[in-house]
């Protein structure tokens, strides 16, 4: 039968399975293929915190969604096209979160028994009329994967973890991707093991073939790539950006980069990114602790390199009084928080917007630190390079928001040329005429900054107050309130170094929705929606949260409703509140997952219909 291709602008997969089936790794190769072919993409990994959950479980799924078309993507969709699932209990979890009609790929071998009681099946949804609104593929994915390596006599479980390619494979056919990204992905990671790399290219290539010549697949679909900008670009992880952005400035800066970590999820692959590069002069320090991470983080800094620290909640809380410790010192820090869900241990692999009020407030004592978020894996890159740029220009720490869904969520990265990027080389103190510890800049405030062992420079530094220019320690209640003062004036002066806002619609009118962070996307996406509908709705997506930047005033009271999606029962609008006294209204989810661009166009045209 002939094989009919169809021209598509967009479309979402979801790939779920078991968390032992590799879905992190397929939904990977996946988009690693299709930032290859030129399409814009948008990624979201979902997948429990155990280790190694009970297999078969409903609590035990994994998947990984993808976004890709020709034209712009900002989100990884709100419901997939095509999902691919490997047992029951995937099919029971995601099964909401398909489009009707849409395509369901099956791995017919594990609908068994065991299986369905598992994911509470009382009769195979395979084999009955309860999927009828889809179009259904029931494939033997294991039985067809082990056909084709039952000449290489591979242990059973062996065999069994390459299913996956198999699945990758016949999605590559249904979607025209090319193999060879993943055909060299296979031989470079399993180099030496060649019965390995003979295995997964076999049933890849089998997938493949499989799609090509069996009739149940009678169509297949072709994305054209996306009118991007020209250059060089390549997929990046919201975590991976963030790296290279720390490293990106500290070249910029002409300072060593030294990162002081404690491992922590979904914030970890930070210091494993930046881990490769010691070749590169990149520094990082698996610490004992998350005291440790940002004390010697800020020992670096002290020393004269450009010194950062990773973390999520948990660890955020932690470093508190460390923080305050970097903000008497007024020496130049990086801290990165990649939020999840809360309180405590909580969600660790899922996303929450929760850490904004202990980032903004959540020190002892009169402890300003500005507080960045990023709304993109790619917008993590340019984030912490700001951030870097703010704390050497400063002379203070700086705190980066992203979370779980945009550090482990992946889109395509044009690669800036490094020497385009502007120069933060910071100014040293070299002689002894004129120095002190605490005289300021008197445009930015910022303290001088000198290496210890320049002979004459000699200070001392410490987290009890210091006399405002001598940096002599200091009891004296009117200097203490001196330096209270001044250091909160050294960070409200940022806003004089921080572009605009910017409102995407109109300038005025009867709704303005406020994102900050990974709500970015779905927000664009839903008021670009009712644009497009008529309705009077504007966009305002804020990157500075401490401070706000001088337009966001005037910008709100031009509008006569204002609505603030957030990841959390309400934190950016209890900023907004007191300092502009608006009568904001939240719109507040916190169940580990994003926002759909869906549930806030329900919400703005609720608002809108009430007035």
């Amino acid at each position: 039968m002939a094989k009919i291709t169809k021209n598509i602008d967009e479309v979402t997969i979801r790939f779920a399975g078991d968390s032992g089936d590799g879905m992190q790794l397929t939904g990977g190769q996946f988009t690693t293929a299709t930032a290859f072919v030129g399409n814009d993409l948008a990624t979201m990994p979902d997948y429990p915190a155990e280790i190694r959950a009970p297999a078969g479980s409903l609590a035990g799924v994994s998947s990984f969604q993808i976004n890709f078309g020709a034209t712009e993507i900002r989100t990884p969709g709100d419901q997939s096209d095509c999902l691919v699932v490997m047992n029951p209990a995937a099919l029971k979890v995601y099964l909401k979160k398909l489009r009707e009609g849409g395509s369901i790929i099956a791995n017919a071998d594990n609908f068994n028994e065991k299986n369905l009681r598992l994911a509470a099946y009382e009769s195979n949804p395979l084999q009955n009329d309860s999927l009828g609104r889809y179009q259904v593929y029931s494939v033997e994915i294991s039985k067809l994967t082990q056909n084709a390596l039952k000449d290489l006599n591979l242990s059973p479980k062996i065999v069994d973890r390459t299913k996956n390619f198999f699945a990758l494979g016949l999605t590559y056919w249904m979607y025209n991707r090319p193999m060879e990204p993943t055909l060299k992905w296979i031989k470079e990671k399993f180099a030496g093991k060649e019965d390995i790399i003979e295995a997964n290219t076999r049933v890849l290539k089998a997938g493949h073939a499989y799609g090509e010549t069996t009739e149940i697949f009678t169509v297949r679909f072709e994305v054209a790539p996306a009118q991007l900008p020209p250059g060089r670009y390549r997929s990046i992880t919201g975590n991976e950006a963030t790296a290279w952005g720390l490293m990106a400035a500290a070249k910029r800066a002409n300072l060593e980069l030294f990162l002081g970590s404690y491992p922590i999820t979904p914030a970890s692959e930070i210091l494993q990114e930046l881990s490769k590069y010691k070749n590169y002069g990149v520094k990082t320090f698996q610490a004992e602790d998350e005291i440790a991470g940002i004390t010697s983080a800020i020992g670096a800094s002290y020393g004269g390199a450009l010194g950062a620290t990773n973390t999520s909640g948990p660890g955020l809380a932690l470093k508190t009084e460390a923080m305050g410790l970097a903000v008497m010192l007024e020496l130049p820090l990086i801290i990165i928080d990649v939020q999840r869900g809360g309180p405590s241990t909580g969600l660790p692999t899922k996303t929450e917007q929760a850490d904004l009020l202990q980032a903004v407030y959540g020190r002892n004592g009169e402890a300003p630190i500005p507080v960045f978020a990023a709304c993109s894996p790619t917008d993590c890159f340019d984030t912490t390079f700001e951030a870097a740029r703010i704390a050497l220009k400063y002379m203070t720490p700086v705190i980066v928001l992203t979370d779980g869904y945009i550090a482990n969520g992946a889109e395509p990265w044009l690669i800036p040329r490094i020497s385009e990027l502007p120069d933060l080389s910071p100014t040293f103190v070299t002689n002894l005429e004129g120095f002190a510890p605490y005289k300021r800049d008197p445009q930015t405030l910022a303290r001088m900054w000198a290496i210890p062992g320049t002979p004459g420079l000699e200070h001392r530094i410490g987290g009890l107050e210091k006399e405002n220019i001598t940096g002599n320690i200091s009891y004296d209640p009117d200097n203490h309130h001196l330096m209270i003062t001044t250091r909160a004036e050294k960070i409200n002066n940022i806003t004089n170094d921080i572009p605009p806002a910017k409102l995407v619609g109109d300038e005025s009118g009867d709704l303005l929705v406020v994102s900050w962070g990974s709500t970015y996307g779905a927000v664009h996406n839903a008021v670009e929606t009712k644009r497009n509908e008529g309705l009077s709705v504007s966009h305002l997506h804020l990157k500075y949260i401490n401070p706000l930047q001088k337009n966001i005033g005037e910008i709100l009271k031009n509008f006569k409703q204002i609505l603030v999606p957030e990841i959390n029962l309400g934190q950016l609008i209890k900023i907004l509140r007191d300092k502009y006294l608006v009568d904001a209204v939240g719109f507040n989810l916190v169940r580990g997952l994003p926002f759909s661009a869906v549930e806030i166009e329900n919400k703005i045209d609720e608002m809108i219909k009430r007035g």
